[in-house]
């Protein structure tokens, strides 16, 4: 196992990597703060993984709570929120009660939004069962669920008081979920890590067969990576909105075809290659940086089209968007792969151009 902390000070907390994880008590008995939990987990991953870790639970003598609810990001709703709230109350869960998240992105947005609200905030335990969970949404205490508006935009930051990412859950893990993991690993590389993305274009089929060694080597670099930025800057003030590296344009992929229908990292993998065109068009990178993203993307199975969607309609789904100051849209942009910045002054001209033309990249 290997731990690596996301250092807040009274707040920090460990994130925990290895195979086999959830077969081992001890790592979530010393997380607990009363012999009780409330598992929250959804239809798909439930079945696979519930029953065998609510026994081990059960067995070194804790109760446990389990809520299962629907599956997927349509379901990421204020509705789903209010189940696990009728749970907890019917239960009359305590404030020692650990909200334990086991899924992916939109169980650990939900449960953690849960615990930060449910009786002014419980402790809350990240078990990320996605790629893209494991290396971004567990870490770092972004909580929320989404508006018919936009998405995350009602939510709260909130830590948990531990991650726990057992990479033996990728195994079940569809080619396609995989593929939506591996989107928000190549960001890292993108936004300041350039040795990452360069091991990342070399090996890149070992990760899409899901090499044990070199997902432990993934989930590592992209959550140290995460934790680094995290304990500068909680609360996205500056650095950490360099995260969002693909999202704006992602986020309105998301919203325009219908939560669900594109994932999130497949949104942000085509979101990425947007971002990467601007930056070329304002003269930061050239063409052969544009194509080596995109060949990494290709080679993680992902699209690097967005859909065709007028320009005004992209403007007006990112108007929504959270890192909207002052009326202004930013964008993260790339100097350079590995170096990324914060841009409120793409000119309106060049962003129109690159989103007329953003389909005729193929």
């Amino acid at each position: 196992m290997l731990t690596t902390t996301v250092g807040l000070g009274d707040r920090a907390y460990p994130i925990h990597i290895g195979a086999g994880l959830l077969a081992r008590p001890e790592i979530f008995r010393s997380h607990l703060a009363q012999n009780r939990v409330a598992v929250v987990t959804n239809e798909t991953i439930g079945p696979l993984y519930l029953d065998d870790f609510t026994r081990m639970l059960q067995a070194e003598g804790i109760s446990v709570l389990p809520i299962v609810l629907p599956d997927g990001e349509a379901h990421k709703t204020g509705e789903t929120l209010n189940r696990v709230y009728d749970a907890l109350l019917s239960a009359r869960c305590e404030r020692g009660t650990t909200i334990v998240a086991l899924g992916g992105g939109v169980v650990g947005d939900i449960a953690g939004f849960a615990a930060a609200t449910f009786l002014r905030g419980v402790p809350f335990l990240q078990v990320p069962t996605t790629l893209l969970a494991q290396v971004d949404s567990s870490v770092g205490g972004k909580t929320g669920i989404n508006h018919p508006l936009g998405k995350n935009m009602i939510g709260a930051f909130y830590q948990p008081v531990a991650v726990v990412a057992d990479l033996d859950v990728l195994d079940t893990l569809p080619d396609r979920e995989l593929a939506a993991g591996l989107s928000e690993v190549i960001k890292y590389g993108l936004l300041g890590d350039a040795p990452f993305f360069d091991w990342l274009e070399s090996d890149m089929a070992r990760l899409v067969r899901r090499d044990k060694e070199a997902l432990s080597r993934a989930v590592e670099r992209c959550c140290r990576l995460k934790a680094e930025i995290v304990a500068a800057d909680e609360r996205e003030a500056g650095r950490r909105a360099l995260l969002n590296l693909g999202h704006t344009f992602g986020h309105a992929i998301e919203a325009a075809m219908g939560y669900g229908k594109w994932l999130h990292g497949e949104a942000v993998a085509a979101g990425m290659v947007l971002a990467a065109r601007t930056s070329e068009r304002l003269g930061h990178i050239g063409d052969s940086d544009v194509a080596r993203i995109r060949r990494v993307l290709q080679a993680a199975a992902l699209p690097i089209d967005p859909p065709a969607l007028s320009v005004d309609r992209w403007i007006e789904l990112m108007s929504h968007d959270k890192k909207v100051e002052r009326g202004r849209l930013r964008f993260v942009l790339l100097r350079a792969i590995g170096d990324a910045y914060l841009d409120a002054a793409v000119p309106a001209d060049v962003l129109a151009d690159v989103l007329a033309h953003c389909t005729a990249d193929g």
